[in-house]
């Protein structure tokens, strides 16, 4: 296992992640904006997790509680870090974080055309909950 350090992102970080994501995310969000995360860290300062290796961002994952469920977003890991154990050590730091919270199942939004998601998420224990589908709205145009 190479030399890993995961934190949880301040808002110095946020520039870093914001770019990060356009080169690691499958997918974007109308939220992948400053003021979005932003609003997430003043919320749940914890809730970003970052991992570090030599220095430099290698993945990320929001690990949102709301005090009911436990949510699982953004999970990207650089693509020249992948397949190095990275996600497992950042996903495991996310279900020790839910855990002290008192979270009892966590779930992770994966985009369906995402196989390599798929095949990750599958190798962490998560599976999909075919009775259940995600119905959003969007709030602002």
């Amino acid at each position: 296992m190479i030399d890993l350090r995961i934190r949880a992102a301040g808002p110095e970080d946020l520039d870093a992640v914001l770019a990060f994501w356009k080169v690691a995310a499958e997918g974007t969000s109308i939220s992948d904006d400053r003021e979005g995360v932003e609003r997430l860290l003043a919320r749940d300062p914890e809730a970003l997790l970052l991992a570090e290796a030599g220095g430099e961002l290698a993945a990320t994952v929001i690990a949102g509680f709301d005090g009911w469920r436990c949510h699982l977003y953004r999970l990207a890991v650089h693509p020249g870090r992948r397949r190095q154990g990275i996600a497992t050590a950042l996903l495991t730091a996310a279900e020790e974080r839910f855990t002290t919270l008192g979270g009892r199942r966590a779930d992770a939004m994966v985009l369906v055309r995402n196989e390599r998601a798929g095949h990750a998420w599958a190798a962490a224990g998560y599976g999909p909950q075919e009775q259940w589908r995600r119905w959003v709205k969007h709030l602002v145009s």
